[in-house]
């Protein structure tokens, strides 16, 4: 597809610099754009490939002043990463809404329904009683279990399971091999040192706007449900036990894993690799290092690092403190030595 400078403008309420009837067909890195792509600058540190790349589009920001003449056609806005990642949603938008209709083999039970403009992959399979949105597409090889709910607009992108009863709302976007509903790990310890399997009732919801990363797993609740809300967003390769409650607007990355009926704030930020226990709260706003292990809850606003997890500035300090080491148990050695030699004297 083909788009002219004037168009972008209007989609990202940006201000043509140049040739408003400049037109690119792709998208390119700063560093590697050719003629006939769109890129963009945020990051001064790749000032220098503004004035040297080929790229016939370049998305900045409104206060960029530029050292020299520029070849490519500008298009200012007040932030250029927000504009280019609005950009790329909207091409995204026009390429999957190309999708439409059933395609075979696929099997669709006699009680499910779907609304309009939908696209069902071939070797889909959807359940009894299963109720997909308009505009919603079920890529190829996707099972949905019975008495699923997927609201519109919703993307399940290839080789995601969903088992039964699970709820996902509007604009959600499950990435492949995601696995919604997975019984969550709850055995009770017998007598003999075996375990009993506790049979788990409850299911997942996901509310809008909830995008998850490629190959994670989300626990159905043990009664209730498991819930991930509003906006949240899931990095690839993430465990949720059952019944954790995820706040609003929430980013988690990629191998971190949440241990059963842990609650989790809004706007909260977690590392990848962080583990966090079960039964605990994490307040709102607060944010977990990389490779954390949490064992309590998280006062609101708070950050934390480490294993066990503890407030992140006097873990810097600790740091700081651990790097001078050396230099103190030198220092004391010669403390140690003086001590010694004034003894001496004074015998």
């Amino acid at each position: 597809m083909v788009f002219l400078a004037s168009q972008i403008a209007g989609l990202i309420n940006g201000k043509v610099v140049g040739n408003p009837n400049a037109t690119v067909e792709s998208f390119g890195k700063i560093e590697e754009a050719k003629e006939g792509q769109l890129t963009f600058l945020s990051n001064p540190k790749y000032e220098d490939y503004l004035y040297s790349t080929k790229a016939s589009i370049i998305i900045i920001n409104d206060t960029y002043e530029p050292r020299q003449p520029i070849n490519a056609v500008l298009i200012r806005v007040a932030d250029a990463y927000t504009a280019f990642a609005t950009l790329l949603s909207k091409y995204e938008e026009i390429i999957t809404q190309q999708l439409s209709g059933i395609q075979q083999p696929s099997y669709i039970a006699k009680t499910a329904s779907y609304g309009e403009n939908v696209f069902i992959g071939a070797f889909a399979y959807l359940g009894e009683n299963v109720k997909v949105g308009s505009n919603s597409k079920i890529f190829p090889n996707t099972y949905i279990g019975n008495n699923v709910i997927i609201g519109d607009n919703s993307i399940i992108y290839p080789g995601v399971k969903i088992y039964h009863d699970c709820i996902l709302a509007s604009h959600v976007i499950i990435q492949a091999g995601t696995v919604i509903g997975s019984d969550g790990f709850g055995f009770a310890p017998q007598t003999d040192g075996s375990f009993k399997k506790i049979p788990q009732l409850g299911n997942v919801v996901i509310e809008d706007y909830v995008e998850i990363g490629a190959n994670s797993t989300i626990d159905r609740a043990t009664l209730g449900s498991t819930i991930i809300s509003s906006g949240s967003k899931l990095d690839n390769l993430i465990q949720v036990a059952h019944n954790v409650e995820i706040g609003k607007s929430t980013i988690i990355a990629a191998q971190a894993g949440i241990s059963g009926s842990t609650k989790i704030g809004n706007n909260v930020m977690i590392g990848g690799q962080a583990g966090i226990v079960g039964h605990i709260q994490i307040g709102d706003g607060a944010k977990i290092n990389a490779q954390s292990g949490v064992s309590k809850s998280i006062e609101a606003g708070k950050a934390v690092t480490g294993s066990p997890a503890y407030d992140y500035t006097a873990a810097l300090r600790s740091q700081a403190a651990i790097r001078k080491l050396p230099e103190l148990e030198k220092r004391v050695k010669e403390l140690e030595a003086l001590v010694k030699l004034l003894m001496t004297e004074r015998v």
